[in-house]
Protein backbone atom coordinates (compact mmCIF):
# COMPACT_ATOMS: atom_id res chain seq x y z
CA UNK A 1 0.00 0.00 0.00
CA UNK A 2 1.24 3.43 -0.94
CA UNK A 3 -0.37 6.35 0.88
CA UNK A 4 -1.76 9.35 -0.95
CA UNK A 5 1.07 11.41 0.59
CA UNK A 6 3.64 9.03 -0.90
CA UNK A 7 1.92 9.07 -4.29
CA UNK A 8 1.92 12.89 -4.29
CA UNK A 9 5.57 12.83 -3.19
CA UNK A 10 6.60 10.49 -5.99
CA UNK A 11 4.78 12.66 -8.51
CA UNK A 12 6.41 15.85 -7.18
CA UNK A 13 9.85 14.24 -7.22
CA UNK A 14 9.33 13.01 -10.79
CA UNK A 15 8.13 16.44 -11.97
CA UNK A 16 11.11 18.17 -10.37
CA UNK A 17 13.53 15.70 -11.94
CA UNK A 18 11.91 15.94 -15.38
CA UNK A 19 11.93 19.74 -15.32
CA UNK A 20 15.56 19.88 -14.23
CA UNK A 21 17.03 17.12 -16.45
CA UNK A 22 14.98 16.82 -19.65
CA UNK A 23 15.20 20.42 -20.97
CA UNK A 24 18.51 21.02 -22.72
CA UNK A 25 18.64 24.77 -21.99
CA UNK A 26 17.72 26.54 -18.73
CA UNK A 27 15.09 28.73 -20.40
CA UNK A 28 13.34 25.83 -22.20
CA UNK A 29 9.76 25.23 -21.05
CA UNK A 30 8.71 21.82 -19.73
CA UNK A 31 4.99 21.17 -19.33
CA UNK A 32 3.78 18.00 -17.62
CA UNK A 33 0.15 16.83 -17.57
CA UNK A 34 -1.41 13.54 -16.44
CA UNK A 35 -2.42 10.93 -19.02
CA UNK A 36 -5.28 8.50 -18.62
CA UNK A 37 -3.32 5.51 -19.96
CA UNK A 38 0.38 4.90 -20.62
CA UNK A 39 -0.42 3.75 -24.14
CA UNK A 40 -2.10 7.10 -24.94
CA UNK A 41 1.30 8.64 -25.65
CA UNK A 42 3.15 5.98 -27.62
CA UNK A 43 2.76 4.26 -30.95
CA UNK A 44 2.81 0.46 -30.53
CA UNK A 45 5.87 0.20 -32.82
CA UNK A 46 7.83 2.74 -30.76
CA UNK A 47 10.41 1.99 -28.09
CA UNK A 48 10.52 3.01 -24.45
CA UNK A 49 13.43 3.52 -22.07
CA UNK A 50 13.05 1.79 -18.71
CA UNK A 51 14.94 2.40 -15.48
CA UNK A 52 14.40 0.79 -12.10
CA UNK A 53 14.92 2.09 -8.58
CA UNK A 54 14.72 -0.69 -6.00
CA UNK A 55 14.76 -0.96 -2.25
CA UNK A 56 13.69 -3.56 0.27
CA UNK A 57 10.33 -1.78 0.50
CA UNK A 58 9.50 -1.19 -3.17
CA UNK A 59 10.44 -1.41 -6.83
CA UNK A 60 9.88 1.71 -8.95
CA UNK A 61 9.91 1.46 -12.73
CA UNK A 62 10.37 4.73 -14.58
CA UNK A 63 9.40 4.40 -18.24
CA UNK A 64 10.17 7.16 -20.75
CA UNK A 65 8.22 7.11 -24.01
CA UNK A 66 9.61 8.84 -27.08
CA UNK A 67 9.16 8.97 -30.83
CA UNK A 68 12.11 9.18 -33.17
CA UNK A 69 10.62 12.12 -35.02
CA UNK A 70 12.18 15.28 -36.43
CA UNK A 71 11.37 17.58 -33.51
CA UNK A 72 12.69 15.11 -30.91
CA UNK A 73 15.81 14.33 -32.94
CA UNK A 74 16.50 18.03 -33.61
CA UNK A 75 16.05 18.94 -29.96
CA UNK A 76 18.08 16.19 -28.31
CA UNK A 77 20.55 15.02 -30.94
CA UNK A 78 21.22 17.85 -33.37
CA UNK A 79 24.62 18.71 -31.85
CA UNK A 80 25.78 15.21 -30.94
CA UNK A 81 27.49 14.25 -34.18
CA UNK A 82 27.33 10.51 -34.76
CA UNK A 83 25.54 9.73 -31.49
CA UNK A 84 22.03 8.37 -32.08
CA UNK A 85 18.88 9.87 -30.59
CA UNK A 86 18.38 6.67 -28.58
CA UNK A 87 21.86 6.93 -27.04
CA UNK A 88 21.33 10.58 -26.13
CA UNK A 89 17.95 9.80 -24.58
CA UNK A 90 19.40 6.87 -22.64
CA UNK A 91 21.80 9.31 -20.99
CA UNK A 92 19.21 12.06 -20.43
CA UNK A 93 16.70 9.59 -18.95
CA UNK A 94 19.43 8.11 -16.77
CA UNK A 95 20.16 11.61 -15.41
CA UNK A 96 16.45 12.17 -14.76
CA UNK A 97 16.10 8.84 -12.94
CA UNK A 98 19.26 9.64 -10.97
CA UNK A 99 17.63 12.86 -9.78
CA UNK A 100 14.54 10.89 -8.68
CA UNK A 101 16.82 8.42 -6.88
CA UNK A 102 18.67 11.26 -5.09
CA UNK A 103 15.42 12.76 -3.81
CA UNK A 104 14.07 9.37 -2.71
CA UNK A 105 17.28 8.74 -0.73
CA UNK A 106 16.04 11.37 1.75
CA UNK A 107 13.26 8.98 2.73
CA UNK A 108 14.60 5.50 1.97
CA UNK A 109 18.04 4.03 2.58
CA UNK A 110 19.94 1.69 0.32
CA UNK A 111 18.33 2.39 -3.02
CA UNK A 112 19.70 0.72 -6.12
CA UNK A 113 19.25 2.04 -9.64
CA UNK A 114 19.49 0.06 -12.86
CA UNK A 115 21.14 1.13 -16.06
CA UNK A 116 18.63 2.21 -18.69
CA UNK A 117 17.43 -0.32 -21.22
CA UNK A 118 15.17 -0.14 -24.25
CA UNK A 119 12.06 -2.24 -24.86
CA UNK A 120 9.20 -2.15 -27.30
CA UNK A 121 6.28 0.03 -26.29
CA UNK A 122 4.14 -3.09 -26.74
CA UNK A 123 5.26 -4.04 -23.19
CA UNK A 124 3.36 -1.13 -21.60
CA UNK A 125 0.03 -2.98 -21.16
CA UNK A 126 1.92 -5.62 -19.18
CA UNK A 127 2.70 -3.13 -16.40
CA UNK A 128 -0.77 -3.93 -15.04
CA UNK A 129 0.35 -7.57 -14.69
CA UNK A 130 2.89 -6.46 -12.08
CA UNK A 131 -0.11 -5.50 -9.92
CA UNK A 132 1.39 -2.10 -9.04
CA UNK A 133 0.33 -0.19 -5.98
CA UNK A 134 0.80 3.03 -7.94
CA UNK A 135 0.75 3.53 -11.70
CA UNK A 136 0.59 6.92 -13.36
CA UNK A 137 1.53 8.38 -16.74
CA UNK A 138 2.32 11.91 -17.83
CA UNK A 139 2.67 13.76 -21.13
CA UNK A 140 5.79 15.92 -21.22
CA UNK A 141 6.11 18.75 -23.73
CA UNK A 142 9.31 20.75 -24.09
CA UNK A 143 9.11 24.15 -25.79
CA UNK A 144 5.62 23.32 -27.04
CA UNK A 145 6.98 20.97 -29.71
CA UNK A 146 9.02 18.08 -28.31
CA UNK A 147 6.71 15.41 -26.97
CA UNK A 148 7.73 12.69 -24.53
CA UNK A 149 5.90 10.83 -21.81
CA UNK A 150 6.78 9.18 -18.55
CA UNK A 151 5.12 6.37 -16.65
CA UNK A 152 5.91 5.59 -13.04
CA UNK A 153 5.00 2.13 -11.76
CA UNK A 154 5.59 1.29 -8.10
CA UNK A 155 5.21 -2.16 -6.56
CA UNK A 156 5.35 -1.98 -2.78
CA UNK A 157 6.52 -4.85 -0.58
CA UNK A 158 5.50 -3.00 2.60
CA UNK A 159 3.39 0.08 3.42
CA UNK A 160 4.96 3.25 1.99
CA UNK A 161 4.23 6.65 3.49
CA UNK A 162 6.26 9.86 3.35
CA UNK A 163 5.74 13.54 2.72
CA UNK A 164 8.16 14.93 0.17
CA UNK A 165 9.83 18.17 1.15
CA UNK A 166 10.05 20.01 -2.15
CA UNK A 167 11.36 23.21 -0.54
CA UNK A 168 14.93 21.92 -0.21
CA UNK A 169 17.53 23.65 -2.35
CA UNK A 170 18.83 21.35 -5.06
CA UNK A 171 22.47 20.46 -4.62
CA UNK A 172 24.57 19.74 -7.63
CA UNK A 173 27.03 16.93 -7.55
CA UNK A 174 28.79 14.79 -10.06
CA UNK A 175 28.90 17.58 -12.59
CA UNK A 176 32.08 18.82 -14.15
CA UNK A 177 33.02 22.44 -13.77
CA UNK A 178 35.40 24.07 -16.19
CA UNK A 179 37.47 26.99 -14.97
Amino acid sequence: MISSNAQAGIESILFKAARSRLPQQPDDTCEIVPLTHASDSTRPDANVIILTISSILFRLLLVFHFDDDTSTRDYFARQTGDVSLQDVLLEVCNLCCGAVNQDLLRYFQDLGMSTPYVLSARCLPHLEGLEPDYLSSYAITINGAVRLAATVCVCAHAPIDFVADMTAVEETSGELELF
